[in-house]
């Protein structure tokens, strides 16, 4: 049986069956209490046991860690639980012994980092990865429902979407070799030529959207930025939908119902987990969440952000100007003037992607980016530029190379359509979601300049 399941419905005077792992130890002369995990719930179950047990000298010397099986009758408790196990016989299944670096007392993240591959035990840990699992769920959940086609994006590519030139090389080549002669022939690679791991799934979904109208991706991507703050890493998980016959209100729509479904679903799905970092990480968290899920979302320019900005009663640390990106202290200001979500669409071209639409006013593309309340940037997306013809020159303009995207470049030949898509980095909703403020907190193995372990 699971811990999870006698939180369902009463078990009182019931017999049971519960293998879980020590979480603390506390003895007396002639009784002691075992408080157990099984992993299936944040909750924990308190066993008493006595000297009547058979096996009592040996289950005393158990230690924090170590796992056992226990049958015994579900009884009302005295203490701060509703109920606890009295234990009618243990079984050891297996010992841990003193090094078990997992005590029953608070350790710092930074610690639990070094000790990652015990670190889901703790409550914290318990808490935020099985939240990082039920928000997965829903947006499979979100996007199954409604009929998109699962896409699974290649890992290996030969195409840089953002063209940030931050893509891990991937080669079978002797790098001994290429280091002493100084000559890398990539016509030599496995592949016949230069390859990395995708920064993005979005130019390989959009050939689905033309086949299934509607996609989404959901996998791992990868950016090498020698980048060591809290919100970066360089192995992440990407959400990213195409939608064919959308425009940009129609892309806005589906990011705004799709977050607030996730959001209500982690809620109403993981209640204990939600209630534990409301009271431990950040207090007010569910509060927050259910101000995100009633909130109407504004939607303004990008231009008459800028004019806010310039208007506000306030020094920025940087000066907003027009044409040029906003800084987190904007995205801060501008929720707060809203209070709320806001949409920033129509953005300068010059700052975005090649892909995006023009609009007509040749000067801005048709992008949107979300701003959260206390979390700055959580989405990006655009309407896609559907016309062959302004794509080339796009490409051109920018210098880029034409034949590597041909088959891109063929979505506009061969019955194109306007379509739209967005991007969410999965990490970057959980630190919204948990209030757990690192990234390397949110993902079970982080992966960061000069970290590779486990």
């Amino acid at each position: 049986m699971d811990i999870k399941d006698l939180f369902k419905e009463s078990y009182i005077g019931k017999q049971v069956t519960i293998s879980g792992w020590v979480r603390n130890h506390r003895k007396s002369s002639n009784f002691a209490f075992i408080v157990l995990s099984d992993g299936t719930t944040i909750n924990t179950l308190q066993v008493v046991y006595d000297t009547s047990l058979s096996n009592y000298e040996e289950i005393n010397k158990v230690l924090v860690g170590s796992s056992l099986e226990v049958t015994g009758t579900i009884v009302e408790s005295s203490g701060n639980q509703d109920f606890e196990l009295k234990a009618e016989s243990i079984k050891i299944l297996g010992l841990a012994d003193e090094t078990y670096p997992i005590q029953a007392k608070r350790h710092t993240r930074e610690f639990l980092r070094e000790v990652g591959h015990l670190r889901a035990r703790t409550n914290l840990f318990n808490a935020v990865f099985r939240v990082r699992s039920v928000a997965a769920m829903a947006i499979h959940k979100y996007f199954q429902d409604r009929n998109y086609v699962y896409f699974h994006a290649p890992i290996i590519t030969s195409s840089d979407c953002e063209g940030a030139g931050e893509m891990f090389q991937v080669t079978t080549l002797d790098l001994n070799r290429i280091a002493s002669s100084g000559k890398y022939e990539p016509e030599k690679d496995f592949y016949g030529k230069t390859t990395g791991l995708t920064v993005s799934g979005q130019l390989e979904a959009e050939t689905f959207a033309t086949a299934f109208k509607k996609t989404y991706t959901f996998g791992p991507t990868f950016r090498a930025e020698n980048s060591n703050t809290k919100v970066h890493a360089s192995e992440f998980w990407m959400i990213e939908p195409e939608i064919s016959f959308c425009d940009l209100d129609g892309d806005m729509d589906i990011m705004e119902d799709m977050l607030k479904y996730v959001v209500s679903y982690v809620l109403e799905n993981a209640k204990d987990e939600m209630k534990f970092l409301d009271q431990f990480v950040e207090k007010g968290l569910i509060d927050k969440l259910t101000r995100l899920v009633n909130s109407k979302f504004t939607r303004i320019d990008h231009k008459d952000v800028i004019t806010i900005l310039k208007n506000a009663d306030v020094k920025w640390e940087f000066e907003p100007e027009y044409g040029e990106d906003i800084a987190k202290e904007h995205e801060k200001y501008i929720t707060e003037y809203f209070n709320g979500p806001v949409f920033i669409k129509n953005w300068p071209k010059d700052i975005k992607s090649f892909y995006m639409k023009q609009n007509e006013d040749g000067e801005t593309v048709a992008a949107v980016d979300l701003e959260v309340p206390g979390a700055g940037e959580l989405m990006g997306g655009s309407q896609r530029e559907e016309s062959y013809e302004k794509l080339v020159k796009r490409m051109d303009e920018l210098g880029m190379n034409k034949e590597e995207l041909a088959w891109y470049l063929d979505l506009r030949k061969y019955g194109t359509c306007i379509h739209s898509g967005f991007g969410m980095g999965f990490e970057r909703l959980l630190i919204y979601i948990t209030g757990i403020d690192n990234i390397r907190d949110v993902i079970p193995y982080p992966r960061t300049p000069g970290n590779c372990e486990f």
